[in-house]
């Protein structure tokens, strides 16, 4: 069985370690924990690795955030993955920082990476693993606040918080979907 974990983020330099990064960062650590490495494939930077006899392939899309759906649509048709098969891991603005929520469908909530991604599959029923990154900017900063660095107490944190996202994602190749909301979601 295969499963498709799409990390959004934005690829260069400038983006590295920012909060709208961390699908990115998610999908990294949980690479690292199992000595897959990313290599540049068609729209994607892609690693695979086996877990509890399920076939995980990672992707963070080259194609930047808002055009997310397109590296989505080919890698889901590459592999015949059905969408049942895909989480997706975005950055949360309405969610404190470190708060998890994974959900099996939904809107997207004013978020461009989903937003495309719902569109180019022409649904919104597919899960996502929501990563929050609080909400703490001033009225007319919040494209300042999510391309910003983590900074102090959130920078602590966020290894852990990294992890136990991790863990969220092994629980839905492995459990699925139910059990790893009512294990993870919220906590």
């Amino acid at each position: 069985m295969k499963f498709l974990v799409v990390g959004l983020g934005n690829i260069g330099d400038t983006y590295v370690d920012t909060r709208h990064n961390i699908g990115f960062n998610v999908v990294e650590e949980l690479a690292n924990e199992f000595d897959a490495k990313f290599e540049l494939d068609k729209l994607a930077l892609r690693a695979d690795f086996k877990y509890k006899g399920r076939n995980i392939i990672l992707i963070k899309p080259t194609t930047y955030m808002n055009l997310s759906g397109k590296a989505v649509r080919y890698w889901m048709e590459k592999e015949k993955i059905d969408v049942k098969n895909l989480l997706v891991i975005v950055d949360d603005l309405a969610l404190p920082f470190g708060a998890l929520r994974i959900r099996g469908k939904g809107s997207d909530a004013g978020h461009n990476g989903l937003k495309d991604i719902q569109q180019e599959l022409q649904t919104t029923n597919y899960a996502r693993l929501r990563f929050g990154i609080g909400n703490d900017f001033h009225s007319g900063q919040q494209i300042r606040f999510v391309l910003g660095k983590w900074e102090g107490k959130e920078l602590e944190a966020l290894p852990e918080r990294i992890l136990q996202a991790g863990n969220a994602i092994k629980s839905f190749c492995s459990i699925g979907l139910a059990h790893t909301m009512n294990n993870f979601n919220n906590k």
